[in-house]
Formats: C-alpha cells, structure tokens, sequence
C-alpha cells in the first residue's frame, strides 16, 4: 500500500490528473480539482495516496491533505460510489467544504458532482452523516468547481487523524479549541479535551 508520495509535479493533463516525479519514477495519479489547480510544474508536494487494485487496472488517487483522503475512502465505503464519483464529490470544494455539506445534509451539493445522481447523493448523505462529525457551520454550500482559490488544510485535524482518532472524534475535539492557536497547542487541548 502507498500512503503518501512526495515529489516534483512533472506534468498535468485533463482536469484532474498529475505525474509526480519520485527520484526519477513518474507516479501517475487522479486528483479533486482543487488539488489539480493548486499544483505548479517544477513544485515540489506531498500526496496522501489511495491505491486501488482491480483486475485489469491499477490506479492512484492523490489528496493534499490526510482529511481529504479519509473523507474520500468514507466516500468509496457507500454502496454504489466508487473511486471516480469519490473524487467526482471532493473536486466540488475543498475537502472541508465537503465534509460540512455532508454533515448537513446537503443532498443537493453532492448531486452536483459529475457522474453522482440524486439517489447516490442521498445514499452517501444517510450513510456518512454521523460519521463525519459535526457541521463547522450551517446552511447550504457552495460549490467551487473550477475556483483557483484552496483553502489550506486543518493540519490540526491531520494530526489527530495520524495518531488514529477517526474523523467524527477528531473534528469533535478540535471543536472546542481556538482556531487562531498553534498547530501543536490545537493538538495538546483537544487531546485534553
């Protein structure tokens, strides 16, 4: 299994995919959009990786950020979404954006992803709801296909993820942690918490 690879953006092609150089190996990978415009030719980024293994094919997708990722398998875990309508749904926003719509309930946000009908956006909203943690905030999202902006990632929220709290637990710790701390305090309180 691949967890993450860090190396030169070699190339982008299509909308969402990239070639990350590893030392001389070539990585191809599917990334959300957001990912895909933030890379630079020639820059150096790190990519948590999900592997899929089929029969006739093998295929990478790559997500700036450990939430991104876990959000994705949370995506793939629901019956009928597979790896191309998960990536499909994070290339809407940036992945908090994503979690929030879901932990509201916002069927029509997930609707809105290439290749994802009503009924699945419904599938994922009923099975991942609880799941995700609670809404950063209320109200209906925003869909920012195509946007050159992407926030950066809760590095705090990574961090909890890596030390294995899933992501409903980790996202209710940091609820209650000042969001203008340090990486490293935001971590200590919600481990206290």
């Amino acid at each position: 299994m691949i967890a993450h690879i860090k190396g030169i953006i070699a190339e982008k092609f299509g909308t969402n995919g990239i070639i990350v150089d590893v030392v001389g190996v070539g990585y191809e990978m599917l990334v959300p959009v957001p990912d895909f415009e933030a890379c630079v030719l020639g820059e150096e980024r790190k990519f948590y990786t999900y592997h899929q293994v089929r029969e006739n094919a093998e295929e990478l997708y790559g997500f700036s950020s450990l939430l991104a990722k876990k959000l994705f398998e949370l995506l793939i875990s629901v019956q009928g979404v597979g790896p191309k309508a998960g990536i499909a749904i994070m290339s809407l926003a940036d992945a908090e954006e994503v979690r929030n719509a879901i932990a509201n309930g916002d069927v029509s946000f997930v609707a809105k992803a290439s290749g994802v009908g009503k009924k699945s956006a419904e599938r994922v909203i009923v099975d991942l709801r609880d799941k995700v943690g609670i809404p950063s905030r209320y109200g209906a999202t925003e869909v920012k296909y195509g946007s050159t902006k992407s926030d950066e990632p809760d590095e705090a929220l990574d961090a909890l993820m890596a030390l294995g709290f899933p992501l409903k637990e980790a996202t209710a710790a940091l609820e209650k942690v000042p969001a203008d701390l340090s990486v490293e305090e935001r971590v200590k309180l919600a481990l206290k918490g």
